[in-house]
């Protein structure tokens, strides 16, 4: 209030009272307020300014860990004391909202439900700024396995779609889940160990309290089904939907061919090679461009030289040439000749998607537009361009990089139409 507001008590209540007021004028039925950093904030003060809001007609009081400096207990209480000390808190949905800078986020929010918080606000993958905030698939399992400690509160969620949902974020959003995430990260359900091994082969239950199957994630020998260049469409999509992609029609016969041309030069299909194949096909942008082939010649005779042609969503085709310091640079040199648009690369990154040499390699780029305006970041205040992300699959790792390079484009473009029509 002094430094960032610079105003006082009577002036935060009075302005926190007018604006829930003004959102109910305007037919709001449902007004959240949330008093910023309330974990941390005078405990009078704060009963004080809810009661104030309930009054003007709040329906739902928000209570943050705005920086993630409680500790459970000391979260579970302050909800319990909030219930307690507010009037009028009996009409209102008590509702989380937990940081993860000690993390803490996930049972700061457990100990809220427990202490009387019906509204528990979460992200997938647990995204958000600095550390992040309080994973969804985390309370929601915790819920789920351990809901009878809570009074028997549960979800309506349906867990079997976390997974695909996990996926989809991390894609869309460009940040990967790190492998020993929990629940959804590419460990939470690897077994490595010999004694943990041995526990498993005799009973599943020995090491894992929930089913990978309730989360929607299907274990790889679960069918017996070895894919290769011989397997047909219906063996893929069964495959795909024990990885926990439930897809059909255009989509899964784009993966199709996909998955073919890669099958024809590899001799055994992973499911990391198959789940790399559907982010590269599936969580794609609306199509501004399209990729259709890049031929380069490199090496150390002479200047590398890409030509790229790309087909426009009218399905006509564009095709340029370039040099570059590489034969990615040179690619996407030639794709920046046929988009014409002024586009700065910020980040590339490759992976290989499998060991051996014909791994499937998947890259990642960032990008900005330079003559984006530029926004402002709400806590820093400072300056910053958009971002966008895109990403590629393939076994040749200019015709991956060229499909991130493309994917990102079509993010910046096509963001551009929904803001000029």
């Amino acid at each position: 209030m002094k430094y960032k507001l610079k105003m006082s008590k009577e002036q935060v209540v009075e302005k926190a009272r007018s604006m829930v007021a003004y959102a109910r004028s305007l037919g709001c039925d449902d007004v959240e307020f949330s008093p910023e950093d309330a974990g941390r904030s005078e405990r009078e003060f704060l009963y004080e300014i809810l009661g104030e809001v309930i009054k003007a007609g709040a329906t739902t009081l928000n209570i943050p860990d705005t920086v993630g400096y409680n500790w459970p207990r000391e979260f579970g209480q302050l909800i319990a004391d909030i219930k307690a000390n507010t009037p009028g808190i009996d009409n209102v949905i008590i509702s989380t909202h937990c940081q993860n800078d000690l993390g803490l986020s996930t049972a700061n929010t457990l100990e809220g439900a427990y202490n009387g918080a019906r509204q528990l606000e979460v992200t997938i993958n647990g995204i958000g700024e600095r550390a992040g905030n309080a994973s969804l698939e985390e309370v929601v399992m915790a819920l789920k396995c351990k809901g009878e400690l809570l009074g028997g509160l549960y979800t309506g969620i349906d867990t079997r779609h976390i997974v695909m949902a996990s996926k989809m974020v991390e894609e869309y959003s460009g940040l990967q889940v790190q492998p020993h995430k929990a629940i959804v990260g590419a460990n939470a359900f690897a077994h490595e160990s010999g004694i943990h091994q041995d526990g498993m082969l005799k009973n599943r239950n020995t090491y894992e309290i929930m089913s990978p199957e309730d989360i929607g994630l299907f274990r790889s020998n679960e069918s017996g089904l070895t894919l290769g260049k011989l397997s047909g469409r219906h063996a893929l999509k069964a495959k795909l939907f024990e990885l926990g992609y439930d897809i059909d029609g255009r989509e899964l016969n784009d993966v199709f061919w996909r998955f073919k041309s890669v099958a024809e030069l590899k001799k055994v299909i992973t499911d990391d090679d198959l789940i790399a194949l559907v982010s590269d096909e599936v969580f794609q942008p609306t199509v501004v461009w399209k990729f259709g082939d890049v031929q380069v010649t490199c090496g150390t005779l002479g200047l590398s030289t890409a030509t790229v042609k790309l087909i426009a969503d009218d399905r006509t085709e564009q095709i340029a040439c370039s040099t570059g310091t590489g034969p990615v640079d040179a690619a996407y040199k030639a794709v920046d000749l046929i988009v014409k648009a002024p586009v700065k690369l910020l980040e590339y990154s490759m992976s290989a998607v499998t060991a051996g040499i014909d791994a499937i390699a998947s890259t990642r780029v960032v990008i900005s537009a330079d003559d984006d305006h530029t926004t402002t970041h709400h806590a820093s205040g400072e300056q910053i361009s958009r971002t966008y992300s895109g990403t590629g699959a393939s076994m040749d790792i200019v015709i991956s990089s060229v499909r991130a390079y493309v994917g990102a484009v079509n993010k910046m473009l096509g963001l551009k139409k929904q803001s000029t029509s």
